[in-house]
């Protein structure tokens, strides 16, 4: 039981640590018609943008369903 709990974290926490690295890659991509350019402000935002999409996934998600989390299951 203790090694499948061990590996449900590693999927939630690892996907929630690489997907943004595959989402900044994409922003930034010369290929798309609407690719955002590599200038100061708008690397902020993107970046400010993946921070606070974990930050309310973390919060809101996960905290939500814990505390919903009884004795009784």
């Amino acid at each position: 039981m203790a090694a499948l709990a061990l590996g449900a974290l590693g999927v939630v926490f690892g996907d929630i640590g690489t997907s943004p690295l595959y989402a900044v890659q994409a922003v930034f991509a010369v290929q798309g018609r609407h690719a955002v350019h590599v200038n100061q402000p708008e690397v902020y935002g993107v970046i400010s943008l993946v921070f606070w999409s974990i930050t309310m996934i973390v919060s809101v998600k996960y905290v939500s369903f814990i505390m919903r989390a009884d004795n009784g299951g």
